[in-house]
């Protein structure tokens, strides 16, 4: 006897190899059982309702000669009767048997259509489509798949509608929608109906032509008759019809596919194939009655068996049975409609029992016997449409509180990919290529708490109700509240154990991918999936701007979270079996994986530049390094021209979309947006095309599009693993890297994959939904206002009292409704579990960048989304998950930490990183950084060689990069430190609440006195950097101050004009900006100064009287234009604009007093000397603009009347929670210092004629002689003159010396 292998890869008996009639030499084919219990057995298995009755004995006897004729009189019962019903079903309706949509001449606008002409995507502002048939008497239904929730109208128009790019189905006379976006139905005029719709959600549409009315469905619930009354007669009929709005996407199902929610008395718009049901009905029931029933050839009788336990053994009598059943059974499984109804209901039926899908082995041998007893073509066209019709099921199926149905979907995909044979044909030419499997991945969140039945699996509800000035939640909380948190936390719990069911079985799917066992029939499973999910990055990271193609965000989250659960699940047997090789807590991705070709990472940036380049100008390293030589032609430079042709193919494919549908052909995109398969949106429609369409034309002529062919489609397992002496994926290792084991390459690949995900859409996405917290924060802080208006409400005012409870109740059903969905997506996406897949990434990106840091000039190949994925990672972690989980409970958390620190603080100005985008991230990601206590520590913690080295590199001139945020670093490491530079937020700025107190600027302030020091020994101790940077600061300052004054000049005589003048939100930003810019650098200075004070005060330093003076005179022209009466700063302050939020008198008045009060008052005597002669020099100085600081004028100060009290003054005493009381003492002792020496400097000064004064600034008498012209001017000039440039002021010829110009004495 023999046995089929239930792996369904090596069966031993070939369909081609027997004839299913009977052969003429051998008249009897029975000798397999005797002719009696053959005919029994087939009697029982091919029951006739005739025979029934009739006694065994006065049977007709069958056997394999006479069981054909036999079976085709089974199959022809009834179907007469069939046919006179389908001929009566035509009544009412005109149009073609099969109906799809009109993409000859029914549509308006551009669209995208899916091969089977059901699924579209709208492809234009507003672009309408209708049906290919209508109907005039009757009742009638069609569902519509709902794959985006965004805008679009569904319902019936007649053939009279025109529509265009603003007017859809609705918006005439005849036609009638309902729009689930807005929760309202449209019919010329609109007004509220139904619910809101969500993607996956399946709304029915439902006409009654006899009694005149229209009404909806979702999800199978009516929403109540939508329409009456509407217009019937005569030419009168009506066809499916839709609008929909850029990127929206549905799917229709006419009656091509089973009705989800059919609806008693109502017809769908295309009958259902009566006859094919029929017989395939009978065919299974003739395939159960095989598999339940068993023979005994020795005792000549037939018993019930248990299907469960069924095998095909080798029995011939069954195998011919069963090749009987599907000679018959096969064809029909070739179609849509009964794979979907048959064969899916069928297998779900098996699965029903519950218990592990290991449990039911018959699927496994029924589709053995499918690959056995069917021909291939029949087998993958079966196998292809169960797997469409599965995926359709389990994204449109409504979410339930067990989420039963998506289990059930779920584990019968689990059966179907568990047999060997099946998964590789699938794998091969289905899951990726046909269907988007990655949908199996997701979970989608409900929008409507009620119906998923949330309401009861959390009865209690929570939110924050205490909250402080900033709006910033309070941890404080009643014995009451802690009950009612933590009955809510427990009905959070509950869910998230049964969502956790749905992702265990998601991930079992991807260990099935991931298979490198099952060798049995060709290349294993997961080598396979590598190329699949290569090209699926491929799609995703080149298509940036065509949402089409691109795989939504949402999904890519979980099929991220499932892939790393089962990458590290095979990643850690591995280690098992091989225990020098690493835990999956320890992985990372080798250097040489980025430079040996052996991975395609198309055309993605890398650090150092276009890999093209890199090739060029590192090959030498390469060969030196890692042992790895390029071939010459491979160096060969791409050609700009052929970059062009790339960037003109690119473009003229866009503009020619409507060209190539006027030919006919079919752009050949896989489409996310359409619904039915989500497969391929082949036809491009285009209005302006119509009368050129040639919907004939075959889809196998596809315009070709420029693509570069992956090199992984060449790839065999021995490329990726390497065999011996071939290192696979890990060849060239360079000499730094250690040379032990890490896991299977073909698994460093997925990890590399995986990182990928993250930087393309994963990130964004985990952004996105922190929104709804934001939601419930917004709602609870308004609920919370509003109690407390209704708690000071008088009792006589019972209007607002109404008004306060009528808000209240809106606000608490709101926030009941969002506290639900919060616990679904915080089980979801933001779980403890998926806290540590996002930490385990971040992780292996650090030990990745380490890594490939140690190859020196190679880290240049590092593509750049590592350096991304490791920045934001982070990111994610401290701002989207903090809320619900905390981060200090992550194990390793603070040395994770520190190592970030390093790369950020080393790489930020790593002179082999070009990308200008990449530059700035890491900048910005330092700049945060320093924001926050705990990562400021992680910073003071990595070596002090290289937080030497961080401050050396943010001290470098100003010009010549971007430097805004290289000050802003240093700004943060002094706040905390600086004049009355201790707040969080501006005073005038304490009663508005910010729109995100999580921002960094809004953190307490946590100066680093560690880095600071560091910062002051390095301008101590090169004179040379130090004079270069501090001009740097002062000629960025001037510019910032120039810009920011030169602006509000703008704005304000725009405000003063009679016509009412918007001024532009950007420009006041860029205004706004430039303020900010010049308080940073001013806070600067203060810090450089009261570090190294010498700097300035040291003359016998070089440059240093030059930049005392700079300072001198930059300090005094933003005083004064501050502090003038009347002026123009006074004016624009007052006008309170929005985006001038932050433009004040207090932060930039301050930040000068901190300089004056450091030179001045807190400085050695000679210092202070030098400072006050340099300050008094200055022909700027006005000594009323230090008088401005303290709230006196002139007048007040020379005892004179002071101003009217009700004009407010500026004055630091104003401010004493900001600036202390010996600060206030220090500009007091200022103000008496410059008034004194004023004075005495007016009263000794020597008039000077005008033939003495500088003739460049006219400020300061000549001091200066230039050889060898010897032309003159001050010292303060020619020294500003000569950092830039050589040549004298008025002759050019070059400068060789300055000398001292002392005047002759007069005779």
């Amino acid at each position: 006897m023999w046995k089929m292998t239930s792996k369904g890869s090596s069966t031993s008996f070939s369909r081609r190899s027997y004839r299913l009639t009977s052969d003429t030499e051998k008249p009897k084919v029975t000798g397999f059982v005797n002719d009696k219990l053959l005919s029994n057995y087939l009697h029982h298995a091919f029951p006739s309702s005739e025979n029934t009755q009739l006694a065994a004995t006065s049977r007709k006897p069958l056997n394999f000669q006479n069981l054909n004729e036999h079976l085709d009189r089974l199959l022809s019962e009834g179907l007469d009767n069939e046919a006179e019903d389908k001929d009566q079903n035509m009544d009412g309706r005109l149009g073609p048997a099969t109906v799809v949509l009109d993409h000859t001449s029914g549509f308006e606008g551009l669209l995208l259509v899916d091969d089977d002409l059901l699924g579209v995507v709208g492809h234009s502002n507003f672009s309408s489509i209708r049906a290919t048939s209508c109907v005039y008497k009757g009742k009638w239904m069609y569902e519509v798949l709902i794959s985006s929730q965004g805008l679009m109208q569904i319902g019936w128009c007649t053939l009279h509608c025109r529509f265009n790019q603003e007017e859809g189905v609705g918006d005439t006379s005849d036609s009638y929608a309902y729009d689930g976006n807005r929760v309202r139905k449209w019919n010329v005029t609109t007004t509220n109906y139904g619910k809101a719709w969500a993607a996956g959600d399946i709304v029915t549409c439902v006409i009654d032509l006899d009694e005149g009315k229209i009404a909806f469905c979702l999800n199978g619930i009516s929403l109540g008759v939508a329409f009456e009354d509407i217009r019937l007669g005569p030419g009168i009929a009506y066809f499916p019809a839709i609008s929909l709005s850029f990127k929206e996407s549905v799917a229709f199902n006419f009656g091509s596919r089973p009705i989800r929610y059919p609806m008693e008395g109502y017809r769908p718009m295309q009958d259902p194939p009566e006859a094919d049901l029929v017989k395939a009905h009978k065919l299974l029931g003739y395939l159960k009655n095989v598999i339940t029933t068993s023979m005994d050839t020795q005792e000549g009788t037939l018993t019930e068996q248990n299907s469960a336990l069924w095998q095909a053994q080798g029995e011939p009598t069954v195998l011919i049975t069963l090749a009987h059943i599907f000679n018959r059974f096969a064809p029909l499984m070739c179609k849509v409609y009964l794979v979907e109804d048959v064969l899916m209901t069928y297998f779900l039926g098996i699965l029903e029992g519950g218990g592990a899908v290991d449990e039911h082995p018959l699927i496994q041998h029924l589709l053995d016997l499918m690959w056995l007893l069917m021909e291939d073509y029949e087998v993958q066209e079966c196998l292809k449409q169960l797997m469409m019709s599965l995926l359709r099921a389990y994204r449109f199926s409504p979410i339930i509180p067990d989420l039963g149905l998506q289990i059930h979907y779920l584990r019968l995909s689990i059966a179907i990919l568990k047999h060997e044979k099946t998964r590789k044909y699938l794998l091969n030419n289905v899951l990726f290529d046909v269907l988007r499997s990655v949908v199996f991945f997701f979970i989608k969140t409900p929008l409507r708490v009620e119906e998923a039945g949330l309401e009861e699996l959390i009865p209690t509800t929570w939110w924050p109700t205490k909250f402080d000035k900033e709006g910033k939640e309070v941890k404080e909380e009643s014995a009451e509240e802690r009950l009612r948190r933590r009955a809510y936390e427990r009905g959070c719990q509950r869910l998230k154990k049964r969502i956790e069911v749905v992702e265990e079985l998601q991930v079992q799917i991807l260990k099935l991918f991931l298979n490198n066992k099952d060798k049995g029939s060709g290349e294993a499973s997961r080598y396979i999936f590598l190329n699949k999910f290569r090209k699926f990055l491929q799609e995703n990271a080149n298509n940036r701007g065509n949402p089409a193609i691109l795989c939504p965000p949402e999904y890519m989250v979980c099929f991220l979270h499932r892939l790393i659960a089962a990458l590290r699940s095979y990643w850690d047997e591995y280690r098992q079996r091989n225990p020098s090789s690493i835990l999956s807590e320890d992985a990372y991705v080798p250097p040489q994986l980025f430079f040996n070709g052996k991975v395609d990472y198309f055309d993605l940036q890398r650090l150092g530049g276009l890999l093209s380049h890199l090739k060029k100008t590192l090959k030498d390293d390469l060969a030196s390094k890692a042992n790895i030589i390029i071939d010459p032609a491979e160096i060969s430079a791409i050609s700009m021209d052929d970059l062009d042709e790339d960037d003109e193919n690119v473009t003229q494919q866009q503009q020619r979309l409507g060209g190539a549908a006027a030919g006919g052909g079919a752009l050949a995109r896989p489409s996310w947006l359409s619904s039915p398969t989500l497969g391929r949106a082949n036809r491009f429609l285009s209005t302006a095309a119509v009368s050129l369409m040639n919907p004939r034309r075959s889809l196998a002529t596809v315009e070709k599009v420029k693509v570069r062919t992956l090199t992984v489609e060449q790839r065999t397992e021995e490329d990726i693993e390497g065999s011996q002496g071939n290192d696979g994926l890990l060849l060239g290792r360079p000499p730094d890297e250690p040379d032990h084991p890490i896991t299977e390459k073909s698994l460093l690949e997925i990890l590399d994959g995986a990182i990928m995900m993250y930087n393309l859409s994963v990130h964004q996405q985990l952004g996105k939904m922190v929104g709804v917290s934001d939601d419930v924060h917004e709602y609870a802080v308004a609920l919370k206002d509003t109690e407390d208006k209704i708690a000071r409400c008088p009792a006589k005012r019972k209007d607002i009292l109404d008004e306060l409870t009528k808000s209240q109740k809106v606000f608490s059903e709101k926030l009941n409704h969002l506290s639900r969905r919060l616990a679904w997506i915080n089980a979801t996406i933001y779980s403890k579990e998926k806290m540590l897949d996002i930490y385990w990434l971040l992780q292996v990106c650090i030990r990745v960048i380490e890594h490939s840091d140690r190859t020196k000039t190679l880290f240049a190949f590092m593509p750049e989304f590592y350096m991304n994925v490791a920045m934001n990672s982070y990111s994610a972690l401290k701002n989207y998950f903090s809320p619900v989980n905390g981060m200090d409970e992550l194990s390793g958390y603070q040395e994770t930490l520190s190592r970030l620190a390093a790369i950020l603080a080393k790489h930020f100005a790593d002179s082999r990183i070009v990308g200008t985008d990449i530059k700035d991230s890491l900048m910005q990601a330092l700049a945060s950084y320093v924001c926050y206590p705990n990562s400021l520590r992680a910073v003071e913690r990595i070596p002090e060689e290289q937080r030497v080295a961080m401050m050396k590199n943010l001290l470098a001139p100003y010009e010549q990069r971007p430097w805004a945020q290289t000050n802003w670093i240093l700004v943060r490491l002094w706040r905390g430190c600086g004049f009355g530079y201790r707040y969080t937020r501006l005073p005038h700025l304490l009663k508005s609440k910010p729109e995100d107190a999580n921002m960094p600027s809004l953190q307490k302030p946590c100066p680093s006195t560690l880095l600071q020091q560091h910062m002051a020994d390095l301008l101590r101790s090169d004179s040379e950097m130090a004079a270069s940077f501090l001009n740097s600061v002062l000629n960025q300052l001037n510019w910032a101050f120039s810009e920011f004054i030169g602006m509000i000049q703008e704005i304000q005589q725009a405000a003063e004009r009679p016509e009412r003048n918007f001024v532009d939100s950007r420009q006041l930003k860029v205004c706004a900006t430039c303020f900010d810019l010049s308080v940073s650098l001013l806070r600067v200075l203060e810090m450089t100064i009261t570090l190294v004070p010498e700097i300035f005060l040291n003359w016998s330093r070089p440059s240093a009287e030059l930049l005392l003076r700079r300072l001198a005179q930059l300090i005094n022209q933003v005083l004064n234009r501050v502090t003038a009466e009347k002026n123009l700063f006074d004016r624009v302050v007052n006008l309170r604009l929005p985006g001038l939020e932050s433009v004040d008198h207090y932060p930039i008045l301050v930040a000068v007093t901190g300089i004056l009060v450091r030179i001045l008052v807190d400085s050695d005597v000679q210092g202070i000397q030098r400072a006050t002669a340099v300050l008094l020099a200055d022909p700027c100085f006005q000594l009323r603009s230090i008088q401005y600081l303290l709230g006196e004028n002139e007048l007040s100060a020379m005892g004179a009347t002071p101003p009217p009290p009700e004009k407010k003054h500026f004055s630091l005493q104003a401010y004493p929670d900001y600036i202390s009381l010996e600060e206030l003492g220090k500009v007091e002792g200022l103000l008496s210092h410059l008034t004194r020496e004023s004075r005495q400097a007016a009263a000794t000064a020597m008039p000077t004629s005008e033939e003495d004064l500088c003739p460049i600034c006219y400020a300061h008498p000549i001091s200066a002689v230039f050889r060898p012209c010897s032309h003159k001017s001050c010292k303060a000039c020619i020294n500003q003159h000569l950092m830039n440039n050589k040549d004298c002021f008025f002759c050019k010829a070059t400068i060789t010396a300055v000398d001292d110009y002392i005047k002759p004495s007069s005779s």
